[in-house]
């Protein structure tokens, strides 16, 4: 079964119909800049042009830069302040005549992990960060929607900014001084919620080599996401299909 997966970020708008049995992208990805200033209709105008691109028909998963709670979006931190308290299912679903679920974006690539990536067939307390997205929690397999850890305070900053790979480039730190940050940033997170499992996601992730083999002091394991940049839109499909 295939269902069109949309994926909206501060930079960048991904679409790609999916797989959603197998969690893989049926065709080549296709991707936009997120419209500046990021206010809702140039947004949702984006994402009717992805739908109609793809002459998509069925329904569609998209995903949101903040705190979404049955389709009203309660947080947009990378996008125009416009959207507090808008119904974006609504608006997404009139501009596109397409049945839509919305949801958090770094909830959508935690699903797509816990079912087809690095966190498939664990049971226990497992958090998901996209260093500079957000989090994902589950628990017993089940998600934990809209949590916000990226927001814990460390040094007077966000914890996911100063973790950030745009901080290490910004800051030229080297992947020791950078993986000290991020070994607080999780060791932050297991003194909150004792996780069994952390899944670091995001681009960041298929340069693991350079990080994880240095976060000795946890108790937790700690893995890459598998799917990469493809999480969010695997995510969203599969939110769409129920």
């Amino acid at each position: 079964m295939d269902v069109l997966g949309i994926d909206i970020g501060g930079s960048g708008i991904k679409a790609a119909p999916v797989d959603v049995t197998a969690g893989t992208l049926s065709a080549e990805r296709v991707k936009v800049a997120t419209p500046r200033p990021a206010r809702p209709q140039p947004i949702a105008d984006a994402v009717a042009a992805l739908v109609a691109g793809f002459g998509w028909t069925g329904p569609a998963g998209i995903t949101f830069p903040g705190v979404v709670v049955s389709g009203v979006a309660h947080s947009a931190a990378n996008l125009d302040p416009a959207w507090l308290g808008l119904d974006a299912a609504a608006l997404f679903g009139g501009e596109t005549g397409l049945p839509v679920t919305v949801l958090n974006d770094a909830d959508a690539a935690g699903l797509a992990e816990m079912r087809f990536g690095a966190g498939r067939g664990e049971l226990g307390t497992v958090l998901m960060l996209t260093f500079g997205t957000g989090s994902a929690l589950f628990t017993h397999g089940q998600l934990v929607p809209n949590t916000e850890f990226g927001h814990i305070e460390i040094h007077g900053e966000d914890a996911e900014k100063r973790a950030s790979e745009h901080a290490r480039e910004v800051h030229d730190l080297t992947w020791a001084k950078w993986s000290g940050r991020v070994e607080e940033y999780l060791h932050r997170m297991e003194a909150l919620i004792s996780p069994d499992l952390f899944i670091i996601g995001g681009g960041i992730s298929r340069r693991s080599d350079k990080f994880i083999p240095r976060l000795t002091g946890l108790r937790a394991r700690v893995l890459p996401a598998a799917l990469h940049n493809d999480a969010g839109i695997v995510g969203a499909a599969m939110a769409a299909a129920g």
